[in-house]
């Protein structure tokens, strides 16, 4: 039987599929990955890939195949990669066999990379998907992130070919482009101008859940409508909490809130902002619909 055992795991590594979809009636968030392009480019990578891989966060991965060859592709951010001591560029394929060990350290840009594995893991779905949701504990392994010492098992190699994931181009740089939210008129419209020409820092106040900002400015230093009935979340809305932080919630988000939200970050810029580390400034671009749902035809 192959399987990869972990001998170092950063902060929040989790074993993530393309998500547990249709759940949020019953308070379970859909997760997945926080990058769903480098996910599925992984698995482009690679040729063939199971459902399921690993997320890891800015601290890496360590581990070791044992059982047998697995094949691997690796994605996501910009990370140092080692097999067995010698350098290999990111991001790669590897034929991995019995006893090799990888190592993959910190790098100079991103917060989440993924392995994407050859054949499926041997764990079974909950509630119809592999992906971990350690907020409510579901998912993954035992329902929780891994950590030294875990084994993931795996099935045989699969034989259906990866679909190719292409991809326009989509900045790199620049603003982050948002819808108006569902509570944006309740903002003046002074603030909400402030609010798309300033510029917010991101704190080191970030998970899976969501990624408080730094307002430098204090664009939303002012009595805010706090009084609203509690409807449901989606991934990338940003909320003004009481204190005038505002907070974007991401894949793990809770699935119900009362804090009014200004905007919503397009589905097509979603990916690049959580690879903003912390410290980075992050300006927002209000965009129609129309023009988000253009930029999702073009991603």
């Amino acid at each position: 039987m192959t399987e990869l055992v972990i001998e170092r795991a950063g902060p929040l590594c989790t074993v993530q599929d393309a998500g547990r979809f249709g759940a949020l009636r019953h308070g379970v968030s859909a997760s997945g990955p926080m990058d769903r392009a480098a996910f599925e480019w992984a698995a482009s990578l690679l040729g063939r890939a199971g459902s399921a891989g690993i997320e890891f966060t800015m601290a890496g991965l360590d581990f070791v195949v044992g059982g047998g060859e697995l094949a691997v592709a690796v994605e996501g951010g910009r990370f140092g990669l080692e097999v067995n001591g010698a350098p290999h560029p990111w991001p790669s394929r590897l034929l991995l066999k019995e006893g090799d060990r990888v190592r993959i350290t910190p790098g100079p840009a991103g917060n989440y990379g993924y392995l994407r594995f050859d054949r499926e893991m041997s764990l079974a779905p909950v509630m119809g998907s592999r992906a971990t949701n350690s907020i409510v504990g579901l998912g993954g392994l035992e329902g929780r992130a891994l950590r030294k010492g875990d084994r993931l098992a795996f099935g045989p190699p699969l034989d259906q070919e990866a679909a190719t994931v292409t991809t326009a181009a989509t900045p790199t740089d620049g603003p982050i482009r948002v819808l108006w939210g569902l509570h944006a008129e309740l903002f003046p419209a002074a603030l909400r101008e402030r609010f798309a020409t300033t510029e917010f820092v991101v704190s080191t106040r970030l998970d899976r859940m969501g990624a408080r900002l730094q307002d430098p400015d204090r664009v939303f230093d002012t009595t805010l409508p706090l009084a609203l009935v509690s409807d449901a979340i989606v991934p990338g809305d940003i909320q003004i909490l009481g204190d005038g932080t505002p907070i974007v919630l991401l894949r793990d988000h809770q699935p119900i809130g009362g804090y009014p939200r200004i905007a919503t970050i397009a589905g097509a810029d979603l990916d690049r902002f959580v690879q903003l580390r912390p410290g980075a400034r992050v300006r927002f671009e209000p965009v129609t619909l129309a023009r988000a749902h253009a930029m999702l035809g073009q991603s």
